[in-house]
């Protein structure tokens, strides 16, 4: 197993839907032997155990609390837990200015930085066997609900904001070229001594 730089105690792997980050986490995961902790897995096990609605996951149905609640959960994991690697769309978010997190964004991007919704929604397609109309509604209409949810909580309601915005973040993986163990690779080259 590689060895983790000093000071690494916790990684984040951030993206937007399909974009890669499951794919990431888990060759990294392999890769250092680290536990992951999967957002949709976390999110699916925290709503069971904190909403009375026990199938309903959608955006719009979900109390700002609960948001909340989950968030500082991560924030919890990062901070007391160690060779964890989570994956969610706002762990890296949630990380900015805790000590030993390693904050990876993964994207889908050409040169121009044009993000390419079809690559993500075809990811979707032969991940979870649905339709291309399916995957494009639950990437659009899931991403962009989180999105204004998040605004709203999180950034005064500032239209310009984003939790995929690379500032957040210390490595962007582009999926768009580069492969998945190519991806993999890059992120064990800066994590690893």
């Amino acid at each position: 197993m590689p060895t983790v730089k000093n000071g690494i105690k916790n990684i984040t792997i951030s993206g937007r839907i399909a974009s890669g980050t499951t794919t990431l986490a888990r060759n990294l995961s392999k890769s250092l032997g680290w536990e992951l902790l999967e957002g949709g897995e976390l999110f699916r096990k925290f709503h069971e155990e904190h909403l009375d609605d026990k199938t309903e996951l959608a955006v719009s149905k979900r109390p700002d609390s609960f948001d909340l609640e989950y968030e500082e959960k991560i924030k919890g994991i990062l901070k007391n837990e160690t060779n964890r690697i989570v994956q969610s769309h706002l762990a890296g978010f949630d990380a900015q200015g805790i000590a030993g997190v390693f904050k990876i964004l993964v994207i889908c991007e050409d040169s121009s930085g044009k993000d390419h919704e079809d690559i993500r929604i075809d990811r979707l397609v032969n991940r979870k066997k649905i339709s291309v109309e399916e995957a494009k509604g639950e990437i659009e209409e899931r991403e962009n609900k989180n999105l204004e949810k998040w605004r709203k909580m999180y950034a005064g309601g500032d239209r310009n904001w984003f939790y995929w915005d690379p500032k957040y973040y210390d490595l962007v993986v582009n999926t768009y070229s580069h492969n998945a163990l190519e991806s993999r690779d890059l992120a064990l080259e800066k994590i690893t001594k």
